[in-house]
C-alpha cells in the first residue's frame, strides 16, 4: 500500500494558550477509499524531515485551511514544513498534491502572488472541462506565471488546477474532493492516476 503523507492545518485554541495540527476526518476515509496509508505529518520541520528519513513517502498531499503567513495567515510553521515538502518533492522526484491551500502554497512557493477572490466559498461551479466542483476558497489567482502551467478555470477566469511545467508530478486543484459525500468515482481515480506516476 502506498504511503502518503499529508499535511495538516494548525489550530489555534487561544484560550488555553495551544496550537494543534488538525485534519478533517473525511481525508483519511478519502485517501482510504482511494487504496492509499494516509501518514499525518507534524508541523514541526525537523520531525517532518526526521518521518522523512525514517518513513519514504510514496506521495505528499498539501491539504486546506491556514492563510499563507505572507497574506495574513497565522501559522508560519505550517508554511516552512509544506516549502520544505515541495523541495523534497522536486529532489526525490515524488508526487505532491496540493489541494485548495495546498495550490496557494504552490503558486507562492514559485513565485506567482495571490489576490482575494469572490464568490468562491461554500459554492459549486463549472471548469472549462464541463465538470463541476465545490469551492471553499478566498484566495486565488487568474495570472498563473511559469513554471507552473494553469489546466483548469472557473468562468470567471480564476485558476482551479496547476501543473508544474518541469517537474509534472506536482500537481494542485482548488477543489476538495474529500468533502464530496459520496466520493466521486472520478476524484478517486484521478488521484490514483496522480499517485501512481
Amino acid at each position: 500500500m502506498k504511503r502518503i503523507v499529508i499535511s495538516q492545518r494548525v489550530q489555534i485554541l487561544s484560550d488555553i494558550g495551544e496550537r494543534r495540527d488538525a485534519l478533517s476526518q473525511e481525508w483519511a476515509e478519502f485517501m482510504t477509499a482511494c487504496g492509499f496509508l494516509p501518514i499525518l505529518l507534524p508541523n514541526h520541520q525537523k520531525m517532518a524531515e526526521t518521518l522523512l528519513s525514517e518513513l519514504p513517502p510514496n506521495g505528499i498531499l498539501l491539504t486546506g485551511g491556514n492563510d499563507l503567513a505572507g497574506y495574513g495567515g497565522d501559522a508560519p510553521e505550517r508554511d516552512a514544513v509544506e516549502h520544505m515538502l515541495v523541495d523534497y518533492s522536486i529532489v526525490q522526484k515524488i508526487p505532491l498534491l496540493g489541494v485548495c491551500r495546498g495550490m496557494q502554497l504552490l503558486l507562492d512557493h514559485f513565485g506567482t502572488p495571490l489576490e482575494r477572490v469572490e464568490g468562491h466559498i461554500r459554492v459549486e461551479h463549472p471548469l472549462e472541462n464541463g465538470d463541476t466542483v465545490n469551492s471553499f476558497h478566498s484566495w486565488g489567482t487568474k495570472n498563473c506565471l511559469p513554471p507552473l502551467e494553469a489546466v483548469h478555470y472557473c468562468k470567471d477566469g480564476v485558476i482551479e488546477g496547476v501543473v508544474h511545467k518541469q517537474y509534472p508530478w506536482i500537481q494542485g486543484i482548488m477543489w476538495h474532493p474529500e468533502r464530496y459525500h459520496p466520493f466521486r468515482q472520478r476524484d478517486i481515480q484521478w488521484i490514483q492516476e496522480v499517485f501512481a506516476k
